[in-house]
């Protein structure tokens, strides 16, 4: 019994030892769990203070900006309808500020801002946003060049103009006018550009092509017609649109001056009516080639060429110039009256004398005769 005794009282003890170690484990780690959430309060709290230090001063602080000129060159456009942002974003792709936020913020602070004309400007990369907004502010920073065409050019001078007031050549134009559908012809022109590069100034934009030139030429001419309501009017004089462009390219030839617009219009009519030959010098000019002028000789009104109108009656195929507005206007609304001749007999003082008899008009013509005798322009 003694034995068994002391063989039970050990077993009883190491179990209440284990006891009481259970019961002690779970205080410490009480302590250490309490001790690690502090320092992940304290921690967190260290860099929840420096994230909202940064977020005030990122909310507070200018937005990013370059400082100076900037250096380099690069080209920048300014398309119609864009805002502030717009440009800013657009000098941000190209590098020339260093943020969209930085422009719009100088934007603001600049009343002249709201000036910035559509087109494009040379500028620097790196600029600060004041810099930038300064020089898109001033129009004379913009770059292009401006081509003037007077009316009365036919499609071969305008591209002898284009070639020496732009940087491409003649046959640059040329080759794209070979192909007239990719310059956007109104159908009625039949493929003919003669007539239909309008005359006008033309501020030719430095990304510009020959085929872009030609395009806006051609869309500048789409705008006068619709506001001269082209088509129905020309419906309405029983014509073609396209036979209203050639009468119109007459009267601006064969009229020396505005007053006299409508009624060399209303005498090609009455000659097409009463099925009469046009007989007009400036389109035997055109069949030969010659420049300008007054006057044809008997060699020239024998050219075997259907813009002979001595030789061929009624209009020419096409257009023989580029007519202006008030030469489109004048033959969409001739003026009234029965002439059928007409002739500048003094083209220094800007007589022209209209005449409902060819008995008449040889009295006129007579006038012109004299001139023509004594002056070196004949």
């Amino acid at each position: 019994m003694t034995h068994l005794g002391l063989e039970l009282e050990p077993e009883h003890t190491n179990r209440s030892r284990r006891r009481r170690r259970r019961h002690r484990r779970p205080k410490a780690l009480s302590v250490l769990a309490v001790v690690l959430a502090l320092v992940v309060l304290v921690g967190g709290s260290f860099f929840a203070y420096h994230r909202g230090v940064e977020f005030l001063k990122d909310t507070f602080a200018p937005p990013p900006d370059y400082k100076g000129q900037g250096t380099g060159t690069v080209l920048v456009q300014v398309h119609e309808g864009d805002t502030a942002a717009d440009i800013g974003l657009t000098l941000k792709t190209k590098d020339v500020v260093k943020s969209v936020e930085a422009f719009t913020d100088a934007a603001r602070a600049n009343a002249l801002s709201t000036g910035i004309q559509v087109g494009f400007y040379s500028m620097h990369k790196h600029m600060s946003a004041k810099s930038a907004l300064d020089i898109l502010i001033d129009p004379k920073n913009m770059v292009q060049s401006a081509v003037t065409l007077r009316e009365g050019l036919t499609a071969a001078q305008i591209v002898d103009e284009l070639a020496r007031k732009t940087d491409f050549t003649a046959r640059a134009f040329e080759k794209v006018l070979r192909r007239p559908a990719t310059i956007g012809l109104p159908s009625y022109a039949e493929g003919s550009p003669e007539g239909y590069l309008f005359p006008a100034t033309y501020e030719i934009p430095p990304n510009a092509t020959p085929r872009s030139i030609l395009r806006m030429m051609v869309g500048r001419y789409k705008e006068a017609a619709a506001k001269l309501h082209l088509v129905a009017e020309a419906k309405r004089l029983g014509y073609s649109p396209h036979d209203v462009m050639t009468v119109a390219s007459l009267v601006q030839a064969e009229a020396r001056f505005d007053k006299d617009f409508a009624k060399v219009s209303r005498v090609i009519y009455n000659r097409l009516d009463d099925d009469m030959p046009l007989q007009f010098d400036s389109t035997v000019h055109y069949a030969v080639g010659k420049d300008g002028g007054v006057g044809t000789s008997d060699e020239q009104r024998a050219t075997d060429s259907e813009y002979n109108t001595y030789k061929y009656p009624g209009l020419p195929p096409t257009p023989i110039t580029a007519p202006g507005e008030q030469a489109i206007e004048a033959a969409l609304n001739p003026a009234p009256g029965k002439w059928l001749y007409f002739v500048t007999t003094n083209p220094d003082k800007g007589t022209t004398k209209f005449a409902e008899t060819y008995q008449e008009h040889l009295k006129n013509k007579a006038e012109f005769d004299r001139w023509c005798s004594s002056s070196p322009n004949c």
